[in-house]
């Protein structure tokens, strides 16, 4: 079973499924945990996903999202400066980016989302970065200024890729500051929250909406029934099916040119929750696939 250990959904690809050049889906390890601030673990996070995909079954009950091929890269190493790993992280996805590929980010703490989004605006060579809008689902905002006195906390990057001008639409928060409501005003931020969604059934982004898509899946966006296994988890949450219905309607007639599933923090002896990470992983890559044919 080791020999599965690094490679995504290795049990069930054939090897023209994880050739490189032919893959869709380029998975890219990020096991970064140098600025969370709470419960520790999302070095983990990568590693126990990939392990946990093995698991998975290739058909989902709709399709074979593997079909399309998933190449998976060596684990990143976050052994040198977080602002080395930022600019590590942007070569590799403008390299999968400008192939037509689509990168999946594995975290790791939620600060790789920054440099994932500037190398896929490099990678498709586009002129504006209000060319590309960033579906956020996640617990907490993430629109503080420098964080800790870090300005690239996990905490911070949404504030970061705001102020670079990205187009920001946030859904499942319920932990925030007057600082984030603020800046969630000053960068002109869609937002349902939690509770909102709760209460609203016809969610929908704006019409002059990037039509390229990035997806931010921070798993404390899920209920703590559904996900405790997160260094900072906030009940009242999304549910599994309901986060995942979400992006099915988010997606449509958009382009989604790469995603993320961060802050995995692993309890020891509980897999079930890493199982559900790669779950969720394993199934936007189907509504991907769904959503172009």
């Amino acid at each position: 079973m080791d020999t599965h250990k690094n490679i995504f959904l290795k049990s069930e690809l054939s090897k023209e499924e994880q050739d490189e050049d032919r893959s869709k889906f380029h998975i890219i390890p990020v096991p970064l945990e140098k600025t969370v601030s709470y419960g520790k673990g999302t070095s983990k996070g990568p590693e126990n996903i990939i392990y946990a995909s093995n698991e998975l079954e290739r058909y989902t009950g709709k399709s074979e999202p593997c079909l399309e091929g998933i190449f998976t890269h060596p684990i990143l190493d976050c052994n040198v400066p977080l602002k080395d790993i930022m600019i590590n992280i942007q070569k590799l996805t403008k390299e999968v980016s400008s192939k037509k590929k689509i990168p999946v980010i594995l975290g790791g703490e939620h600060s790789i989302t920054y440099g994932a989004i500037n190398g896929i605006f490099e990678g498709l060579n586009l002129k504006h970065k209000n060319e590309i809008g960033i579906i956020h689902i996640d617990a907490h905002a993430d629109l503080r200024k420098n964080y800790e006195n870090e300005m690239h906390s996990h905490a911070s990057v949404m504030y970061l890729l705001g102020k670079e001008k990205y187009k920001i639409a946030q859904f499942g928060v319920r932990a925030l500051s007057l600082e984030e409501v603020k800046n969630r005003s000053d960068f002109d931020i869609t937002f349902f929250d939690a509770e909102m969604i709760l209460t609203n059934k016809k969610l929908k982004l704006p019409s002059n909406f990037p039509t390229k898509l990035y997806i931010s899946f921070d798993v404390d966006g899920l209920d703590p029934s559904v996900m405790p296994a997160t260094g900072t988890p906030v009940p009242g949450g999304l549910g599994y099916y309901e986060s995942l219905y979400l992006i099915e309607d988010l997606i449509k007639g958009k382009e989604v040119v790469g995603f993320d599933v961060v802050e995995l923090a692993p309890i020891d002896g509980l897999q079930a929750y890493d199982f559900t990470a790669a779950s969720i992983v394993y199934k936007i890559m189907e509504l991907i696939n769904l959503n172009v044919q």
